[in-house]
């Protein structure tokens, strides 16, 4: 997510934050509606029941954390109705957006705003761009899932799988598997993807999702011509990449990519206990 992006999603999401008389920070959910990009009410209040149910699950009480208020809003020159809206603590707001949908670049803000405590605009960046590099390596492994399937439905034997990936990482890097572990100091039992920046985990499985669709479209039926197909797409994408100036083989490593998901697994827990309750 952009830097700017960030920038205005914060100043839009601290502006909507209110205080009780006792001191708790709560969100409307009308303000909270708009924050997240849902135009309609009703399918928002869809996403609240969902997140009333997390947090039952998680054995908080609904009613701390979800009140039922009204609220005044014009409707002509001088004249006012009140309409539905509901309050929502911070633990509310973050069981919302853990219900929303993640596709949406303000869901994924929120996901993190709403869970990290120090709302410090470094803090929420750093955590956004964790997240992010989290998302892609999870759909890599999925991609990767799906081109194994692809393979083993094609040609009746997937056994070879690793060697395919293999080639295609040769194609985009210029180095197998295994020499990009060696030259990037990977331990041998770990996966290489691991420790690659969000910009290679998409670069690589775009490649995997065109070879997935040219083996279908194709209707490729052996190993190597998908082996084949898949080093070619590897060697469009390093093209691509390069031509922008960034050579796949000389980035540097990041850090290990499940300490970074325990190190979110355990702020998300930190959010949910001993959270501010609403005053009854």
């Amino acid at each position: 997510m952009k830097t700017e992006i960030i920038k205005s999603l914060l100043n839009k999401f601290e502006s909507c934050a209110h205080k009780t008389d006792q001191g708790i920070e709560f969100w409307l959910a009308r303000d909270l509606q708009q924050l997240l990009g849902y135009t309609k009410w009703d399918n928002f209040l869809a996403v609240i029941s969902k997140a009333k149910i997390s947090c039952e699950v998680m054995e908080h009480k609904v009613l701390d954390h979800f009140a039922d208020v009204g609220k005044m809003v014009k409707i002509g020159s001088e004249s006012e109705r009140e309409i539905d809206d509901i309050m929502l603590t911070r633990l509310a707001c973050y069981f919302v957006a853990q219900n929303g949908d993640s596709r949406k670049e303000e869901i994924v803000f929120a996901k993190n705003y709403f869970a990290v405590q120090a709302r410090k605009f470094e803090i929420i960046e750093k955590r956004i761009q964790e997240f992010e590099r989290v998302r892609a390596r999870h759909k890599l492994i999925e991609t990767e899932k799906e081109l194994s399937s692809v393979i083993y439905q094609q040609t009746k034997n997937d056994k070879n799988f690793g060697l395919i990936r293999s080639k295609g990482d040769k194609a985009l890097f210029g180095y197998t598997t295994q020499e990009m572990k060696s030259r990037l100091k990977i331990p041998d039992n770990r996966a290489l993807a691991d420790f690659q920046p969000t910009i290679l985990l998409k670069a690589k499985d775009f490649a995997t999702e065109i070879t997935i669709f040219n083996t279908k479209n194709k209707e490729l039926k052996t190993e190597q011509a998908i082996s084949e197909e898949h080093i070619i797409n590897n060697r469009s994408v390093r093209k691509t990449l390069i031509s922008r100036g960034i050579r796949p083989e000389n980035l540097p490593i990041e850090e290990d990519i499940k300490k970074i998901e325990r190190k979110i697994e355990s702020e998300n827990k930190k959010s949910l206990k001993k959270p501010d309750k609403l005053e009854k």
